[in-house]
């Protein structure tokens, strides 16, 4: 069964609720984290996928369809508990964007990858990405979301070993405590790093649901607009309000 909790009610709106579709990890999920129900301004539910480890999803290619069929009963799973739209956890989960949106009738944003036109329309100009893994963020996730190499500009933790032994590790290989401090700060020497190879930047798109909590050093590393998927989250989950009974 999901998990509910809330961070907050309204007496005049039923808040809606984001569903989450989450990688089987072991790691900590600080607030701000795609994976924390604390992160988001409206009740949240969550399900785990069984097996779903980083180095099975983190590729440049759709999971293998037993993975896949998974993550179809997981989504099914929280449309049935009532949520009103689902995210997930891992934007290189883009590429299986049609094919979960097509297993449940609510709204489905899988990866803040999927934001990309609407950046492009909003800021004109390169967008930037910063991701779990640059080698891994290639053509195919690419497409999937809609994007062609020759107007991206990628950085990412990959070559960050508190982030890369955290996130990137199989489950049973992840610890239990890691230090934030040095991943906010490579977060934003990345990200000042990437705005500076690139002056024609226009925003920055957080590709890995596990950076958010830092999205705050890469405004401050670039002074660039920053999306990612739980702000995304927050704000398609408003289409699902409901009035209060």
């Amino acid at each position: 069964m999901g998990q509910q909790l809330t961070r907050h009610s309204d007496s005049t709106v039923q808040p809606p609720t984001i569903g989450i579709l989450s990688l089987d990890t072991k790691f900590p999920r600080p607030i701000g984290d795609a994976g924390n129900p604390l992160s988001y301004a409206m009740p949240v539910r969550v399900r785990i996928v069984e097996g779903a480890d980083s180095p099975l999803i983190v590729r440049d290619g759709l999971p293998g369809d037993d993975m896949l069929r998974r993550f179809e009963e997981a989504a099914r799973g929280l449309e049935a508990e009532g949520a009103d739209v689902i995210v997930s956890t891992c934007g290189f989960l883009v590429t299986a964007q049609a094919r979960l949106a097509r297993s449940v009738r609510v709204p489905v944003l899988l990866s803040a990858l999927s934001l990309a036109p609407l950046v492009k329309v909003t800021r004109p100009g390169r967008v930037g990405i910063l991701t779990a893994s640059a080698k891994s963020l290639g053509p195919h996730v690419l497409a999937a979301a809609g994007l062609d190499a020759a107007e991206v500009a990628i950085r990412g933790l990959d070559d960050v070993p508190e982030f890369r032994d955290t996130i990137l590790v199989t489950r049973d290989a992840q610890p239990a405590n890691f230090d934030q401090a040095v991943v906010a700060r490579a977060v934003g020497e990345r990200a000042a790093s990437l705005a500076k190879d690139h002056p024609d930047l226009s925003a920055i798109i957080l590709e890995c649901g596990n950076l958010p909590p830092y999205a705050a050093s890469v405004r401050a590393a670039t002074s660039l607009p920053v999306f990612h998927i739980v702000d995304a989250a927050n704000a398609l989950a408003q289409s699902g309000a409901r009035p209060a009974v």
